[in-house]
């Protein structure tokens, strides 16, 4: 599938470009196109924000009667153990700060050790591959949605 992104001001395609291009190398578990697309997903201003924005959307779908703490766990440690065994550097903590962060409920002024912009990146679409198994759809039609959510936050604040 050819997306193309031509109507999003260009700091948003970059960020679903390199969006698109980290979940496929994990997908495909390509090290070295998974390192270059998260590197660039790390200098890309508000990647996060629109990598949080997709794990809700992918959340939301997935347990369309809302989350207890025991589905959280269960996604937490499903996405863990499938990264880990080809990102053995895979953080727990930054995973559960996705996933709180995704939901609203995470503080970072309460967190000793809030990830940084990089560890995001390299984390937020191994929580994606994860959460888009159960959908069967592709990236772009949550990134899409996304953008779109971000757009008329940003309308009415």
């Amino acid at each position: 599938m050819s997306v193309t992104w031509r109507h999003l001001p260009a700091p948003a395609r970059e960020i679903a470009l390199a969006a698109t291009e980290a979940v496929e190398a994990a997908r495909s578990r390509d090290i070295e196109a998974y390192d270059l697309s998260t590197a660039r997903l790390a200098t890309t201003e508000r990647s996060g924000v629109v990598l949080g924005s997709v794990v809700r959307l992918l959340l939301e779908e997935a347990h369309p009667d809302g989350l207890d703490s025991d589905d959280v766990r269960r996604v937490l440690e499903r996405s863990v153990r499938s990264a880990s065994s080809w990102q053995p550097d895979v953080d727990p903590h930054v995973m559960l700060v996705l996933l709180a962060g995704a939901l609203g409920v995470y503080d970072p002024d309460g967190d000793d050790s809030p990830p940084d912009p990089a560890a995001v990146a390299r984390h937020a679409p191994l929580l994606v591959v994860d959460l888009l198994a159960a959908t069967g759809q592709p990236v772009e039609s949550y990134l899409g949605a996304a953008f779109a959510e971000i757009e008329r936050t940003e309308r009415h604040d």
